[in-house]
């Protein structure tokens, strides 16, 4: 069976390369905006992997069965299980494709996955906005990390869980819902001012500016702790000069 193994690793190497293709989002597309959304990606294709490893093994172990019992499959018995692996590789890497979390599906579960559940959300809005919104939406992705390990060390009964709940589950797609309601050329033209282009830009700044206030809030306690430890091992060992005296 030295040809069914080689047809075999052919079929997985071809899947690993297919997998990582789509994974990175292919050519035109862009990457993760945090680690959230990416960590969601990744156990996607994991899945995705060991279901094509499933159906690889399964045709490679009836393949065998069948050599067997018939005494061999043969060339045209080769080329036929090669071609069920790669099209069972083909279709598992394009299906089931990845479901984009719906705007009422932000604020469901723990920190983490509101967090990673935004950023996907976000990832998916991005090409229907313009570029200097764009631009706020890839800081959001960095400050959403950041905010979903501050809010992993604090009760889900803070009342700061509530407000980081309605800021990132309701007014950052709410925002962007508006925005997106508004038809294509009217987006820059001016109205009340400003452009719808510029009203976006503007608003999603602010909240990322909120979200940045929230995040630095909520590590208040943290770096308090450690400005006292700081203080007392300074009280306690000395400064920096005394600490290069005791090593001499």
């Amino acid at each position: 069976m030295p040809d069914m193994t080689r047809e075999s690793d052919q079929i997985l190497s071809a899947a690993g390369k297919s997998l990582a293709l789509q994974r990175d989002g292919g050519v035109h597309r862009r990457g993760s905006i945090g680690r959230g959304s990416a960590e969601i990606k990744r156990q996607h294709w994991k899945k995705k992997l060991g279901r094509i490893l499933l159906a690889v093994g399964g045709i490679w172990v009836a393949s065998s069965i069948v050599g067997i019992v018939i005494g061999g499959l043969g060339f045209t018995g080769l080329m036929l299980a090669a071609l069920a692996g790669f099209l069972a590789t083909g279709t598992l890497s394009r299906f089931p494709r990845m479901k984009v979390p719906t705007r009422a599906d932000l604020n469901k579960g723990d920190a983490r996955q509101m967090v990673g559940r935004t950023e996907l959300w976000l990832e998916a809005q991005r090409p229907a906005l313009p570029p200097p919104a764009v631009q706020v939406v890839d800081q959001l992705g960095v400050q959403l990390d950041a905010l979903g390990l501050q809010l992993e060390t604090i009760d889900a009964s803070h009342p700061s869980v509530n407000e980081v709940r309605e800021l990132v589950g309701e007014y950052i797609p709410e925002t962007i819902e508006n925005y997106r309601k508004i038809p294509a050329h009217l987006r820059s033209e001016q109205h009340a001012g400003k452009t719808p282009d510029e009203q976006l830009t503007e608003s999603l700044t602010r909240i990322s500016g909120e979200v940045d206030r929230v995040t630095r809030r909520l590590a208040e306690g943290a770096l308090d702790d450690l400005a006292i430890k700081s203080r007392y091992l300074e009280y306690r060992y000395g400064g920096t000069e005394a600490l290069e005296d005791q090593s001499r």
